[in-house]
């Protein structure tokens, strides 16, 4: 009773315990997983798992240290859960209704969770061609077979082979369709795919496969089916190759039923000129061209009523751009482009800019190859021009700093122009470097001594013109001589402020010797009138002040 009561107890504890991360355990479908718990788990005094999945929750087992597991979880786990000694779950006979958290709570010296997430995989049952053509015609589309992936999770994906070559849907020729299907009871997967596929001549020793890769890594694919490659109709006329580009060689192939199969036929050739064949029901035009296009028509020759008509296309591209070839222009003016294409189809540009450029005020940096191309379906067409920027040059830039151990001036003049400009300095350096001339710019680097002040001029000309600009550079010798005055200009100051304060204070200590002798002489010899003793009174107040006044001033 006190094991029940402590277990009851435990199943309604508050959630307020620390929580692990949660990790991520895959198992396979049908097959027994094992999620594990914390490994501090193993000598918990309580272990108990519950469980959350497809919006529903509950609790499973618990088990107290030392005693047998209780299994509280309802029907749908209640015969496929178990422990192990080290606190593990067991989960017999996985589903994928199984997918979703587990929670494993267990005592020490506190309460602790640790949260798995259970996924469920499946890898398919097998890969197969089913419905399978019993023949395909050339240039006619044909339901070549379906590919089954069945009971599979995740669903996976279809890839059509044709000699372990993976074929790429076109809109034209190959056509995959993909269909995904869910079971209602067990939740898992089918994947079917459907190849469309209008056959070449080429494909007459042709094998094809379908594959797919699960998500476990696993791949399968399926047997090879190889087909019988026909061209025929009651009177049918085929093109090898379809479609054309001008300078192909087409072969017009006729067939027709009959018992014997007829073997000789007419080939009306745009309703011009009519050939015969004996012996052979195919015709051979050589390097057709547009003018190739037409109408053309195959008959037998003891039945002409039985005829068949194939529209030849020819399929060409030409494209005129406009410049052309190397273009100079001058900075400031403006360059009209203009493209023309003739093409029997519909194109597109693939131009390398993200648009066709506007150049209504060329700048240097304009300078360049351009090149435009036009594809249609197989043929591509290309067209370039190479744009040559000139002018007279122009510095952007003169400027002047001191080197680095602070014995020279280095001075950068920047230009632009083209073709290539010319620098020049009305000084002589001590070293020169000139950068790289790239889209019209170039810099040009001197380094000087100057033993003066000076105005130093950078020049620059080409064929088309040239600019200058100048810029003062000090002596080196002279910045140094101003340093030390200043610094001497400060001693002088500091000397001067020092002596005018001894001199005030020389001159308050004579003013006060003086007066203290006046005032010693004053006090000796004969007796004085009342009168004139307070005279002598005044005269010592008034000297008295006077001193008092020169030694405020002394002070000041």
């Amino acid at each position: 009773l006190f094991l029940q009561k402590s277990l009851i107890d435990f199943l309604f504890l508050p959630l307020s315990f620390a929580v692990s991360s949660l990790d991520t355990v895959i198992g396979l479908y049908g097959e027994t997983l094992e999620i594990p718990c914390n490994k501090e788990a193993t000598n918990a005094e309580i272990t108990k798992w519950k469980y959350v999945s497809d919006g529903d929750a509950g609790d499973l087992l618990v088990r107290r240290k030392n005693q047998n597991v209780i299994v509280i979880a309802g029907d749908e786990y209640k015969s496929r859960v178990n422990l192990t000694s080290n606190s593990s779950l067991l989960l017999s006979a996985a589903k994928l209704s199984d997918q979703g958290k587990f929670t494993c709570i267990f005592v020490t010296e506190d309460i602790d969770e640790y949260h798995v997430n259970v996924v469920i995989y499946k890898t398919p049952v097998g890969l197969e061609i089913l419905e399978k053509a019993v023949e395909l015609e050339i240039g006619k589309q044909t339901k070549l077979g379906k590919c089954i992936a069945e009971d599979s999770n995740p669903a996976v994906n279809i890839t059509w082979l044709k000699n372990n070559k993976p074929l790429l849907a076109d809109r034209q020729g190959i056509n995959i369709q993909d269909t995904v299907q869910v079971d209602p009871v067990t939740g898992l997967s089918t994947t079917t795919s459907v190849l469309m596929y209008s056959a070449q001549k080429e494909d007459t020793d042709a094998e094809f496969s379908c594959s797919t890769e699960h998500s476990l890594g696993q791949k399968f694919t399926s047997s090879s089916e190889s087909f019988t490659i026909t061209c025929k109709s009651a009177a049918v006329l085929c093109l090898i190759p379809d479609p054309l580009v001008e300078g192909d060689n087409v072969i017009l192939k006729c067939e027709a039923d009959g018992n014997p199969a007829p073997t000789s036929f007419n080939f009306h050739l745009k309703g011009e000129t009519t050939v015969t064949v004996e012996n052979d029901n195919t015709y051979t035009i050589t390097n057709v061209s547009r003018g190739t296009s037409g109408e053309y028509k195959c008959s037998l020759i003891d039945n002409p009523t039985m005829k068949a008509s194939k529209d030849i296309t020819v399929n060409y591209l030409d494209i005129n751009l406009s410049p052309s070839g190397s273009v100079e222009k001058k900075t400031g003016e403006a360059l009209a482009i203009n493209l023309k294409v003739d093409a029997s189809g519909e194109y597109k540009d693939n131009v390398k800019l993200d648009k066709q450029p506007s150049l209504t005020k060329l700048n240097y940096s304009d300078a360049g190859f351009y090149e435009c191309e036009v594809t249609m379906g197989a043929l591509s067409e290309k067209a370039s021009f190479e744009l040559i920027v000139q002018g007279a040059p122009v510095i952007k830039r003169l400027l002047k700093q001191r080197s680095n151990d602070g014995r020279h001036e280095v001075l950068n003049c920047e230009a632009e122009g083209f073709p290539k400009p010319a620098i020049s300095w009305s000084v002589n350096g001590t070293s020169s470097e000139e950068g790289a001339f790239v889209n019209g710019k170039i810099t040009h680097k001197i380094t000087v001594v100057p033993t003066a002040n000076l105005t130093v001029y950078c020049t620059v000309s080409n064929d088309y013109g040239s600019d200058s600009k100048d810029i003062n550079v000090s002596s080196l010798f002279e910045e140094v001589r101003m340093d030390k005055r200043d610094q001497s200009e400060d001693g002088d100051q500091t000397k001067m402020v020092v002596g005018v304060i001894v001199g005030l204070l020389v001159a308050a200590l004579v003013i006060g010797l003086s007066y203290w002798v006046y005032m010693r002489k004053s006090k000796q010899g004969s007796w004085k009138t009342g009168e004139k003793e307070s005279g002598s009174s005044e005269e010592e107040k008034k000297l008295e002040e006077k001193v008092e006044e020169n030694s405020q001033k002394a002070e000041v």
